[in-house]
């Protein structure tokens, strides 16, 4: 009997040694904080990729759209906070050519109609 209670003790400690123990420790204001900004800054991009447009110019690159939620979602949190920094620094109207191109023509379109110019063939001017 006493030979099989020290078995048991011997094996009771040795399996304590392999089970992990935790940790507890206080969770910081900023730590928390910074979890919903990461939290906030995936739902923006996995919003982002919800938009048809978005889908299309992502095919249109040859990236499925599924690959690119794959990638998104195993970003780091910096990386998430790079792209979704990056994609607010980016222009609305794209790159500025075609309001450029637009402006260009209003402005002439304005001088053929105020007899400035004669351009287009298809306005009068008031002269």
């Amino acid at each position: 009997m006493k030979k099989f209670f020290v078995h048991f003790l011997l094996s009771a400690f040795t399996m304590m040694s392999f089970q992990q123990s935790a940790q507890a420790a206080m969770v910081s204001t900023a730590q928390v904080a910074a979890a919903d900004a990461a939290a906030q800054v995936r739902v923006r991009l996995a919003a982002a990729l919800e938009r048809a447009d978005v889908q299309s110019a992502l095919e249109r690159n040859g990236i499925s759209t599924i690959d690119a939620k794959a990638r998104v979602a195993a970003m780091s949190d910096e990386e998430a906070a790079s792209l979704a920094q990056q994609v607010d620094s980016l222009p609305a109207g794209g790159d500025g050519l075609v309001g450029a191109l637009v402006f260009i023509f209003v402005v002439l379109l304005v001088t053929d109609i105020l007899g400035l110019t004669k351009v287009f063939p298809f306005t009068r001017s008031v002269r």
